[in-house]
């Protein structure tokens, strides 16, 4: 049964490890680049993630203009929303927004020491800023 607008917003605000795809181009052929990733949304807002500048993903996003995100679950039902749009902005990203992400996926105790290495070690960040504009969302355990 598909999941109603707010059962949706709610489910994408939780901290799940997404599955971004986007579309390779010429590229990849005809298969989009799928892979895993950290994202911070709010209900009825815009979605964001943060990417390497010069990651591939961040130069097919580029390309795209777009890209799509897929979260789900296994417990206590089969749940997910899946969620594409255009991209809204692209802006270098501050460490205190990796701060809000490491701090959403990780124990409070941990996040200080993987801030600091993820700051020195990954490189410039971008932060990728997303409007939902199509959504496909289900809970197969409420039928």
């Amino acid at each position: 049964m598909a999941l109603s607008r707010t059962e949706r917003e709610q489910f994408l605000a939780e901290p799940h490890v997404a599955a971004l795809a986007v579309d390779a181009g010429a590229e990849g052929g005809r298969a989009p680049l799928s892979v895993p990733i950290w994202y911070q949304y709010t209900p009825g807002g815009d979605l964001w993630i943060m990417t390497g500048r010069d990651s591939r993903k961040a130069g097919l996003i580029r390309a795209a203009g777009r890209f799509t995100l897929m979260v789900d679950r296994l417990e206590p039902t089969i749940r997910y929303v899946s969620v594409e749009g255009q991209v809204v902005s692209t802006v270098p990203a501050k460490r205190e927004q990796l701060v809000e992400l490491a701090g959403r996926y990780l124990p409070a105790e941990k996040v200080e020491g993987y801030v600091d290495f993820a700051w020195k070690e990954h490189g410039e960040q971008l932060v990728i800023h997303m409007r939902p504009q199509r959504w496909v969302s289900s809970d197969l355990g409420s039928v």
